[in-house]
């Protein structure tokens, strides 16, 4: 049976909201509501948000021109109009975007026998000034966002199953391709399963942090060179009693988050991949990449997804700490102390 990721390899977040009732809350965040569009709807937007003032503002223009008589008398120079040489609704429409763009060709200006155009002037000029923040602000906060950023920091394909100073590890690779680093940078794992409670309640996709060194501060990286993510399995582990052949029968998805700021604009980046229980490879390691060149450090990523088999024990981690505890036991018991010897 295919599973239905919660998070997929790409760190798209396969969650949608519905049965919304109380969306006017988006209104409320109308900055936000319109950078977390997409870039067809906000080019759209961001065009009709000019294109509509415009029009509105020289509608306006010419009616104060019709009304006050303006348009009836364009041959006479007796006649002071209130904006000069506006024949019409396009010649308003032209002053309209002349006025808010502060363009002024100089050949439509208007005079100072028009009261309610100066007021008008003096609207548009504002309200003008407020459109060109509120969308150039936009505009400028959804280029700049740090997203296409995360499209160079890679996992591995797979996470591996080994042992690491005698002791059973689930392992992930991650990387930077970027020659310009992530600081601060920092990892994160969660195990999302379903589960259910002694008082028979079903919690569905149910969140476990896996911990991959947050007591040490290992969880902290320096992201130079692609590093080994490591998550001991102990006592406080999930996967405390699983073995290899629970592993292959289990349904569970392990997501990965890799944060941090990104060196060149300071703003926070953040990265996502997942791993489901069949691309858990047991008894596996990563091939190393670094290699020692004269005068630097040289990193094939052509092998960042690559593992080797290892020999690894089968069983859990539960029953290799108990094997190791009788192993000692016996050693310590069959050596001979000197007063026996004596």
């Amino acid at each position: 049976r295919k599973r239905q990721r919660y998070v997929e390899k790409d760190g798209k977040c396969n969650v949608q909201h519905g049965n919304m009732r109380e969306t006017y809350r988006y209104l409320t965040d109308i900055f936000t509501t319109l950078v977390d569009l997409k870039w067809r709807f906000s080019l759209l937007i961001f065009i009709l948000a000019y294109a509509l003032t415009w029009l509105f503002f020289g509608l306006i223009w010419w009616v104060i021109a019709y009304s006050r008589g303006d348009l009836e008398h364009l041959g006479d120079h007796t006649w002071t109009p209130c904006v000069n040489n506006l024949n019409g609704f396009v010649s308003a429409f032209l002053f309209s975007i002349e006025t808010e763009t502060t363009i002024g060709y100089g050949h439509r200006v208007i005079t100072d026998t028009c009261p309610e155009g100066i007021v008008l002037l003096l609207l548009q000029a504002i309200l003008g000034s407020m459109v060109n923040a509120f969308m150039v602000g936009c505009m400028f906060v959804k280029i700049s966002q740090p997203n296409k950023r995360a499209e160079t920091l890679v996992f591995s394909s797979h996470a591996v199953v080994s042992l690491r100073d005698d002791r059973l590890c689930l392992m992930f690779r991650v990387g930077d391709l970027r020659d310009s680093h992530i600081v601060e940078a920092s990892i994160r794992a969660k195990l999302i399963q379903s589960k259910q409670t002694q008082e028979g309640e079903f919690i569905p996709l149910d969140q476990t942090d896996l911990s991959v060194g947050f007591e040490t501060g290992d969880d902290r990286l320096f992201l130079v060179s692609p590093l080994i993510i490591s998550h001991e399995i102990d006592e406080r582990s999930p996967f405390w009693d699983v073995s290899r052949g629970q592993l292959e029968r289990e349904d569970f998805e392990i997501v990965v988050i890799l944060e941090g700021m990104v060196e060149a604009t300071g703003m926070t980046c953040q990265a996502r991949s997942s791993y489901l229980a069949d691309e858990v490879l047991w008894g596996h390691r990563f091939t190393p990449l670094l290699s020692l060149e004269e005068g630097f450090y040289e990193v094939d990523y052509g092998g960042f997804h690559h593992t080797v088999p290892v020999p690894t024990p089968a069983c859990s981690a539960r029953q290799l700490a108990a094997a190791a505890a009788r192993r000692d036991a016996h050693l310590y018991w069959s050596i001979p102390s000197r007063l026996d010897e004596a």
